[in-house]
C-alpha cells in the first residue's frame, strides 16, 4: 500500500526546503524554498498527531543535532534519523528517541562501498536491522541510470542503485530511503523511471522522495508500483510554504488508501 510519509529536514538548525542538487559547503550557491518559523518540535506533533509514521529527519550538514534531539524527543519512537550517523553514534540515536537511524555516506569512504562499515553500524545496533534504514539517494547518470550520492549529494560513489546492488543490501536493513537528488525540492514531478524500478527491485519498503507536488503524483507512484513504494512530498507541502497540495490532503489520502 502506498502510503505518503513526510519528513523534516534540518539545514543550520532550522526546518527548511531545500533544491537538493544545490546542498554543498557553498552557501552562496544553496537555494532555499522555504524556512519554517516552527521548532522541530511542532512538525513532529503535527505528525505524531495525524498517524504519520515513517516520517524521516534528516541532518543536512552540522549545527542539527540539538533540533534533531528536539523532534524525537516530540515523538519517541515516532521519527527516523539520518545524516552523519556511524556506528559510533547509531545506538546513541536510538537511545534518544529514533524509531530507526538512516545511514549513507558513512558506508562510502572515499565513494566506494564497505560491507565492512555496514557490519559494524549493524554490530553497533545489536544486529537488529529493523533499526536499520540504507538511505540509496541517487543520481541520474546517462540513459535510465542511477548511482548513490553521498555528501550532502555531491559525491557520485561506485555504487549503482540496480536490482543487484539492492538484493546485496535488504539483508541488513528494514526499508530503503531514495531521495532522486536532482528532483529533490523542485517540484518538477517525480522519477517515474526510477519508481517503476525500485517497486520491481525492492521486497522490503522503500520509500521514493523528489519532485513530488500533489495527490496525483501519490497516485502516480502507486499505479507505477503498484502500491510497492511510499511517496515522500516537501517543498509542496503547505506546511512548508507550499501550494501542490495541503498536509490534511495527505492525511485523507493515506486513511483512504487503509480503506480500500
Amino acid at each position: 500500500m502506498t502510503r505518503f510519509r513526510p519528513c523534516i529536514d534540518l539545514h543550520a538548525g532550522q526546518v527548511k526546503q531545500i533544491v537538493g542538487g544545490t546542498l554543498d559547503s557553498k552557501t552562496t550557491t544553496l537555494q532555499t524554498n522555504f524556512v519554517s518559523p516552527h521548532p522541530p518540535s511542532h512538525f513532529a506533533h503535527l505528525y505524531r498527531d495525524n498517524a504519520l509514521t515513517g516520517a524521516h529527519v534528516i541532518m543536512l550538514g552540522p549545527g542539527n543535532q540539538e533540533a534533531a534531539r528536539e523532534a524525537l524527543a516530540a515523538w519517541p519512537r515516532g521519527l527516523q534519523v539520518g545524516g552523519g550517523i556511524t556506528d559510533a553514534n547509531a545506538q546513541e540515536w536510538i537511545d534518544a528517541g529514533a524509531e530507526k537511524v538512516i545511514i549513507t555516506s558513512f558506508l562510502f569512504p572515499n565513494g566506494t562501498f564497505s560491507q565492512e562499515r555496514l557490519d559494524s553500524v549493524l554490530a553497533a545496533l545489536g544486529g537488529d536491522k529493523s533499526k536499520l534504514v540504507i538511505d540509496l539517494s541517487c543520481r541520474r547518470q546517462g540513459e535510465d541510470r542511477w548511482f548513490v550520492a553521498m555528501n550532502k549529494w555531491q559525491t557520485i560513489t561506485d555504487m549503482e542503485v540496480s536490482e543487484d546492488s539492492i538484493k546485496r543490501l535488504e539483508p541488513y536493513c528494514s526499508e530503503f530511503l531514495i531521495h532522486a537528488a536532482d528532483n529533490e525540492g523542485l517540484q518538477r514531478g517525480i522519477d517515474e523511471k526510477l519508481v517503476e524500478k525500485l517497486a520491481r527491485w525492492c521486497s522490503i519498503p522503500v520509500t521514493y522522495a523528489g519532485g513530488g507536488r500533489n495527490l496525483e503524483d501519490l497516485e502516480k507512484v502507486k499505479q507505477l508500483s503498484g502500491g510497492k513504494v511510499d511517496l515522500t512530498i516537501g517543498s509542496a507541502l503547505d506546511c512548508f510554504g507550499g501550494s501542490g497540495v495541503t498536509l490534511a490532503e495527505c492525511v485523507e489520502w493515506n486513511r483512504k488508501q487503509e480503506q480500500e
